[in-house]
């Protein structure tokens, strides 16, 4: 949220933000006069983020739009800065996404993903794996009653790109102007700032 820039009156995007959090705390930064609009691929998704917000009383200045990141339903230059947390590894074509993305952009918004990375310590990349195919999918079998979620996750995070390679994707296919990474946890996850000028 901090690195996002977000403040009153901007205009923001964010994708696969399903359940509503991110847009919560925008929709309070951005004020009345703002604009947020929660964006995700999955109906099912899109209504729990719609009713938790509706439930919380927030909705003056949230819209809901059912949208595929590749293609946003949106014109260029609407938002002052778009977002998209732990979603990119679900997106097909990642290049297209982005783009799309830069598109919709204003001259001088921001762009944020927070995604599952590569830890950059050798000793806490081989307890992750251990963590993330051992004991990740058999947790999710005894809680949840869904191994297979479970190892899809740990499955399609060590199929993301790692920091560097999606710092050239945004800006070589993204056709940003600048990106910068922000490792978190030891890289586990990771910030992409991003800027169109």
């Amino acid at each position: 949220i901090e690195l996002s820039g977000v403040r009153k009156n901007n205009a923001v995007l964010d994708i696969a933000g399903g359940t509503g959090d991110l847009a919560a705390r925008f929709a309070e930064l951005v004020g009345p006069e703002g604009r947020v609009v929660l964006a995700d691929i999955n109906d099912s998704m899109l209504q729990v983020g719609r009713d938790k917000l509706l439930d919380q009383g927030r909705q003056g200045n949230i819209e809901f739009v059912q949208a595929d990141a590749q293609f946003l339903p949106f014109p260029d230059n609407s938002f002052d800065c778009v977002t998209i947390a732990f979603g990119l590894r679900n997106v097909t074509d990642k290049g297209q996404a982005l783009a799309s993305m830069q598109r919709v952009l204003k001259p001088g918004g921001r762009l944020c993903v927070l995604e599952f990375s590569k830890p950059i310590y050798q000793p806490l990349e081989k307890v992750y794996d251990f963590y993330s195919f051992k004991l990740l999918p058999r947790m999710g079998e005894i809680i949840a009653r869904d191994r297979a979620s479970y190892q899809y996750l740990a499955e399609s995070i060590r199929k993301h790109p790692d920091q560097q390679t999606l710092k050239q994707l945004i800006l070589e296919q993204g056709g940003f102007d600048e990106a910068e990474v922000h490792n978190l946890s030891g890289g586990i996850v990771a910030l992409h700032r991003a800027f169109k000028y």
